[in-house]
């Protein structure tokens, strides 16, 4: 029985782990298109997450936790519009570094991690739940 509560504390710390995962994805691609107002200003930076493997002391598992949000270091990718008040002297405007294509595919592994998760959860939960009907 403590196994299986063993699992349920290391899904449910993958569970949240993905879904900061989701959450920094879906930012990524709502501004994958925001170009800023100046040519001072820099365009929306691409975030990504870290993870670490951490020791629950209470319960001497190992979980997955979020390690870091950061800020991805890449170029910015440039565009010919001289007519936008963010062009420079050469009329490219910086836009973001989000390759939405990319940011699909990490959303798609993170979504079946986090099912993956949700998964083992459930089968876990059925198996506690006939233990104790098995112990009435």
């Amino acid at each position: 029985m403590d196994d299986l509560l063993k699992t349920l504390r290391i899904s449910a710390a993958g569970l949240k782990a993905q879904g900061t995962r989701l959450r920094v994805i879906s930012e990524n691609v709502a501004n994958a298109d925001s170009l800023p107002q100046s040519p001072e200003d820099k365009p929306y930076r691409r975030k990504v997450v870290t993870f670490k493997s951490e020791l629950d002391r209470s319960s001497g598992i190992k979980t997955v936790r979020v390690d870091k949000v950061q800020a991805d270091k890449s170029e910015f990718k440039k565009r010919y519009d001289p007519n936008h008040p963010a062009a420079d002297g050469e009329g490219y405007v910086l836009k973001p570094n989000v390759n939405t294509m990319i940011e699909m595919m990490d959303m798609r592994e993170a979504q079946r991690s986090y099912e993956a998760n949700l998964n083992v959860i459930k089968a876990s939960k059925a198996m506690l739940n006939e233990a104790i009907n098995i112990l009435r």
